[in-house]
């Protein structure tokens, strides 16, 4: 049975899946591709993923392939309620999410998904795989594959296969490059600015804007808030990332200089604890402190609680912090993912192409003709050439072929100067 808020919100939710649905051509010719050859029939489908209305069209296409779906949500905040209603009533899947779920909730809901022993999971963060590999490893022998979505996910499942503990082949959906060169960076610039504004109503033209990480979720948040007028400032470890940053026309410095000339920050970086308390003790009154990484472990919040005399909610998605010398630091969405948090997250025409890697790495998985072992394995190049094609073929362009004479050239290595 489904966990949900509230089944009455379904003609809300449909309409909401509905309208993306008209945005992402590229998963719906999938989708009638999988009516037709069911790749996925009899296997049950465990998703943790963010329930979304472009979630919703993955799993709808899902089990038009005959699979048993069973959707989680992958973080707390990021779940439609409205969405998740209508899959349940209209759509016959399974969902276990409800916005705003605490801990016990959330990881109740995992076990619920693996109550239904899936034969495929999809993760975006790696907490299912997780949760099978520390309580659940009877379920392992019948996982054919999974799919990882996200690039902390991706993360924690490498360490997990140097460290020898993966015991399950994954498919990196998130290295493909039909997913992190678009979702991540036109989807994560648009909807992190999008979420910003929706938390705090505020003018972004002439502030200080600082992205700590210049990854592609980095680079494009940075586009899109120079895009909009503000000040962008780069913070970096890596000195080949900070020098693209500088080369792409950004301030790059250390996070503790820039924390005392930033207005807004926000962290893109995947890792712990990025906004420290050198960060909060250097920054002005009224700075804007928020994360699009995928976990709530980029912002200290442990630290700012520690060094704050005061904490009191101001509006949704926003926190006052006041520190023992009066400053005040706003934290926007308690430091989870600000885009789907505030804002709807990644737009359906971009989601279209992440979504659509994941069900063809999907049927990859389950139709291939030898079983893979343990282990993490990149998108096959002929998938992330398909969906490039298809999607180029909805937005009505064209584009050249390799003469004969030009493929033989380029195989060759008699011709020089």
């Amino acid at each position: 049975m489904a966990d949900i808020k509230d089944v009455k919100l379904a003609k809300q939710g449909k309409e909401r899946i509905l309208w993306a649905e008209q945005d992402m051509p590229v998963l719906g010719l999938i989708k009638e591709q999988f009516s037709d050859k069911k790749p996925f029939k009899g296997l049950n489908m465990g998703l943790c993923l963010h329930v979304t209305a472009e979630t919703a069209n993955l799993a709808r296409t899902l089990k038009e392939g005959g699979a048993n779906v069973y959707l989680c949500a992958s973080n707390p905040l990021s779940t439609q309620d409205d969405v998740a209603a209508s899959l349940t009533k209209d759509f016959g899947i399974d969902v276990y999410a409800i916005k705003g779920e605490d801990s016990d909730t959330y990881y109740k809901h995992i076990e619920s998904i693996l109550s239904h022993e899936p034969n495929v999971t999809m993760d975006d963060g790696a907490d299912l795989i997780s949760v099978i590999h520390k309580k659940h490893k009877k379920l392992i022998k019948n996982i054919k594959a999974s799919m990882e979505e996200t690039t902390t996910g991706v993360i924690r499942l490498r360490s997990m296969e140097a460290a020898g503990e993966l015991k399950i082949p994954v498919i990196a959906v998130n290295d493909a490059d039909a997913k992190h060169l678009f979702d991540n960076r036109y989807g994560t610039g648009q909807s992190t600015i999008d979420g910003i504004i929706r938390a705090t109503d505020m003018l972004l033209a002439g502030k200080n804007f600082v992205v700590m990480g210049y990854g592609w979720c980095g680079k494009g948040l940075a586009s899109r808030a120079r895009g909009i007028g503000s000040n962008v400032i780069v913070t970096e470890i890596d000195p080949v990332k900070a020098l693209e940053a500088v080369m792409d026309g950004f301030r790059v410095m250390k996070g503790t200089d820039a924390a005392k000339i930033g207005d807004i920050f926000c962290t893109v970086t995947g890792d712990i604890n990025v906004i420290d308390g050198e960060h909060f003790e250097n920054m002005k009154d009224g700075a804007i402190v928020s994360n699009s990484g995928h976990f709530d472990v980029e912002i200290n919040i442990k630290k700012l609680k520690k060094i704050a005399k005061k904490v009191r909610i101001v509006k949704d998605f926003v926190e006052e912090y006041t520190l023992k010398d009066g400053k005040r630091i706003y934290l926007l969405a308690e430091g989870r993912l600000i885009n789907l948090a505030s804002a709807h997250g990644h737009p359906a025409s971009v989601m279209d192409m992440s979504f659509s890697v994941q069900a063809l790495s999907a049927e990859f998985a389950v139709m291939g003709k030898t079983v893979m072992s343990p282990g993490v394995y990149n998108v096959p190049k002929e998938i992330d050439e398909r969906i490039a094609y298809l999607k180029l073929k909805s937005m009505n362009i064209e584009i050249d072929t390799l003469t004969k004479e030009q493929i033989k050239y380029l195989k060759s290595w008699q011709e020089g100067t």
